[in-house]
């Protein structure tokens, strides 16, 4: 029976080769393959023709990191998860973070998301996959956010109303709408949006809601 007092020589082994195995230059090259995989995968959404990102799998976004599609997997283990993780590079890129968003600051990132818009070829597929569905979320539950905040008496419904119009309007589709059937160009098609968003804050914050107007 060994003596209780003694270390364990294998365990500590163990730990020893767990500890190497886990080291800081591990880490550092496991963060830059991982970085090297949102850079391929940005640069191809960069270059899709359409907004359709059905062709943004794996083994594209391997091909393109120059990594087998296995270390992309291990990663990200699906891929809504490499696309999650790949619309929060691009919002990344476009300074865009929703953590401290209110109506005060909504044009601004407006301003930048339309501006980074300009950098795709991509144009809108009626019959694509949207890119993600995690972008989309945080960028609604954002919005509620700042609705609440400036409207602690309304009901949800009216908060919901009053987000879910800004969101249109902050929204790609509205984007393309503006440039695509109107004709107008990436200047008046922001300048539009956020004469439509100021008009829309302006009247939230002084306690218009949507819905019927009192007499």
């Amino acid at each position: 029976m060994a003596d209780p007092a003694e270390p364990d020589k294998g365990a500590g082994t163990r730990a020893g080769e767990r500890r190497r195995y886990d080291s800081p230059l591990r880490r550092e090259r496991t963060n830059a393959t991982r970085q090297r995989i949102l850079e391929a995968g940005s640069a191809l959404a960069h270059g899709f023709p359409t907004w359709d990102w059905r062709g943004l799998s794996a083994g594209a976004v391997a091909d393109r990191a120059g990594v087998n599609k296995a270390t992309v997997y291990r990663h990200f283990p699906t891929e809504r998860l490499l696309h999650d993780a790949i619309m929060q590079r691009l919002e990344d890129e476009a300074g865009i973070s929703y953590d401290d968003l209110s109506l005060g600051t909504v044009n601004a990132l407006v301003e930048r998301a339309h501006a980074h818009l300009s950098s795709f070829a991509g144009r809108p597929d009626a019959e694509g996959e949207a890119p993600t569905v995690g972008a989309d979320q945080r960028r609604r539950d954002a919005l509620l956010r700042a609705v609440t905040s400036e409207t602690p008496g309304w009901p949800i419904a009216r908060r919901r109303m009053a987000a879910a119009v800004l969101d249109v309007l902050w929204s790609r589709n509205t984007h393309e709408r503006l440039t695509e059937a109107w004709g107008l160009d990436a200047e008046q098609t922001t300048e539009a949006v956020t004469w439509g968003i100021a008009l829309l804050t302006d009247a939230v914050r002084e306690g218009h809601s949507p819905g019927p107007r009192d007499a």
